[in-house]
């Protein structure tokens, strides 16, 4: 684990590094842009945009090519927080250890900032068109699936269901669909963007978005035990804004030890699926990654 940890670092650090390059500094409005980069580079695992980089390295494409995409895809996914954490949705004031977007800059201007990101995530990722080896049809494509994976049919969807269904009694169906959509939707579209990047099969396409869907819902249900048990120092944010903001989570609808239940079946289910592929080394690894953070 301490080897997989630490290749986590080293791709973090690169993708950091591309969002740096990528993000304007001194643009003008100012302010707009340093509240966008505040957010950006607050740090974080980055595990999404490593994701397309080592889906495309499993399916023979060097991780260097697709930096864009995964850029953009980081773009969006920071966005997505911004905007969780403004008032009129979770009401946070810390994110990744730090006083969150909203607090630093203003509610409206926390708001462009995340309308600026999801927009200009786009300009990012068409920048891959422009690398050799990638073809411009595999391009749209990857376009088009993250769209989705972030709009209404996506994770904006499961937002909504979200805030429709707080305080209220749900059922299994309604819980699974804002967890699939809600964070599940953009952690399968950064795996089936990397494998599509690099010309992978439509069969090997499904298995790895089958496998990304196991791992997103996996992510989502640790996220609801740490907000219960886990240490703000390590997360980097409040505990129990679940309980605070009556969510619907997996502890509150199925309790502590069947959520762990769900976690082990999930962790089994997504190894099977990546153990069809020989180099699996990173996926099995994040398997147990995830199963095991404490942040």
């Amino acid at each position: 684990m301490d080897e997989f940890q630490k290749l986590l670092k080293q791709k973090a650090e690169i993708v950091d590094a591309a969002l740096d390059f990528y993000l304007p500094r001194e643009a003008f409005p100012k302010r707009l842009h340093q509240a966008l980069r505040y957010s950006v580079m607050a740090g974080g695992k980055r595990i999404r945009p490593i994701l397309v980089m080592e889906s495309a390295k499993l399916f023979g494409l060097s991780f260097e090519k697709v930096i864009p995409t995964a850029c953009g895809i980081e773009m969006i996914h920071t966005y997505s927080l911004i905007h969780d954490d403004l008032p009129v949705m979770d009401n946070d004031d810390l994110r990744r250890g730090k006083p969150t977007c909203h607090k630093v800059f203003g509610e409206a201007m926390a708001l462009l900032a995340g309308d600026a990101l999801l927009t200009d995530a786009f300009s990012i990722i068409a920048r891959n068109s422009a690398i050799s080896g990638i073809s411009l049809q595999a391009v749209l494509d990857v376009i088009d699936r993250i769209s989705k994976a972030a709009g209404s049919l996506g994770m904006v969807g499961g937002q909504a269901v979200d805030i429709d269904a707080s305080g209220k009694d749900i059922d299994e169906q309604t819980l699974l669909y804002i967890d699939r959509h809600k964070t599940g939707c953009l952690i399968s579209a950064s795996l089936w963007s990397g494998a599509r990047l690099a010309e992978a099969s439509e069969s090997d396409l499904k298995t790895i978005d089958d496998y990304g869907e196991r791992i997103g819902l996996l992510f989502q249900i640790i996220d609801d035990i740490l907000d219960i048990n886990g240490d703000e120092k390590l997360i980097g944010k409040r505990v129990g804004s679940d309980a605070k903001n009556n969510k619907n989570t997996f502890p509150s609808l199925f309790g502590y030890d069947e959520s762990l239940q769900m976690v082990e079946k999930l962790c089994k289910e997504a190894k099977d699926l990546i153990s069809s592929f020989d180099n699996n080394w990173f996926f099995i690894q994040l398997i147990e990654f995830l199963k095991e953070r404490r942040y």
